[in-house]
């Protein structure tokens, strides 16, 4: 235990979230325990963390976690560790609402100059009833966006997905790639506007929209035989769009492939909750925190100027 390296997370104490103030100290080694001396209140090692008050080893837990996002299914964890069903879901609603907070607070309230973002759905099942999962990423980084869930794919889907975006978003040059969904036409330019009103005028504001939206549709029509594709404009000119897709993926045409990828990844590492409602926001924060936190993108890797090379 090393106070130095923990903070007082009680709300109302002036000293949380100060680090190695002196103001932590050790009240129980046996329960690890730490009292802060300004606001005399104690608390655990684990408090905000996904392990409070859960008496399984903190690794273990991690550990079936982890085989969970990465696709392996849920009777298999329940029959290799004993633990009952209930028990892991209960974990992995933790897990998903400890994400959800964490994928919030850094990508939700950052504000990136985004260039280009496809955004796309996944269809599921649960129960008897369908579940759609529309999701948004940062092509030039590959950065997962966010991500919205609804029993319906229509506009109030998208529309929520679409604000998470706004959001993020600066209000710079921004190339939006879509399929032919009609509803995320309606909502990015519902959505990519802001309010306006002259001094001493009385009435309702103006919506001004951004002038720099370029907002692009991939339509694909499968038959028996054949697949055709059509490339829309649906806003912004040409030469905008051609020097955002140069700028974000170097250039070539239209296309939704990046956002098509992660689909894929949810798919698979999702798999195991195909009949589960109930945990399927948690794991798409889980599988979406893991993606963007912990998972090496090798498709990243650029030439540094000493000659050695990075990863995102």
């Amino acid at each position: 235990m090393n106070p130095q390296e923990i903070f007082c997370p009680n709300i109302d104490c002036h000293a949380r979230g100060q680090i190695g103030k002196g103001n932590i100290g050790i009240h129980s080694q046996v329960e690890k325990r730490y009292i802060c001396h300004e606001c005399q209140k104690t608390f655990t090692d684990t408090k905000g963390t996904i392990f409070y008050r859960l008496r399984t080893d903190a690794q273990t837990v991690m550990l079936v976690i982890a085989l969970l996002a990465w696709g392996c299914p849920l009777k298999a964890i329940v029959q290799a560790f004993g633990f009952h069903e209930k028990t892991v879901k209960k974990w992995w609603r933790r897990s998903g609402e400890h994400c959800r907070v964490v994928h919030e607070h850094v990508i939700g309230s950052s504000q990136l100059d985004l260039q280009q973002v496809q955004a796309d759905e996944i269809k599921g099942k649960a129960f008897g009833q369908t579940l759609w999962m529309a999701m948004a990423m940062m092509v030039p980084t590959r950065l997962w966006l966010g991500g919205a869930i609804s029993p319906k794919r229509n506009l109030e889907l998208i529309q929520n997905l679409a604000d998470q975006i706004r959001r993020i978003a600066l209000c710079r040059e921004l190339l939006l790639s879509v399929d032919g969904l009609a509803s995320y036409v309606k909502a990015f330019q519902r959505t990519f506007r802001t309010s306006f009103r002259e001094k001493g005028t009385l009435g309702r504001s103006h919506l001004i929209a951004w002038p720099k939206i370029a907002i692009v549709q991939v339509v694909k029509q499968r038959t028996a035989k054949t697949l055709t594709i059509e490339r829309r404009i649906v806003q912004g000119c040409q030469k905008m769009i051609a020097r955002l897709l140069l700028l974000s993926q170097n250039g070539g045409q239209i296309n939704t492939a990046y956002i098509e990828r992660l689909n894929a990844t949810f798919r698979q590492r999702l798999a195991w909750l195909a009949q589960q409602a109930e945990t399927l926001m948690a794991g798409m924060f889980i599988v979406g925190c893991m993606y963007n936190f912990c998972d090496n993108h090798h498709s990243l890797r650029l030439k540094l100027s000493v000659g050695r090379r990075g990863y995102r």
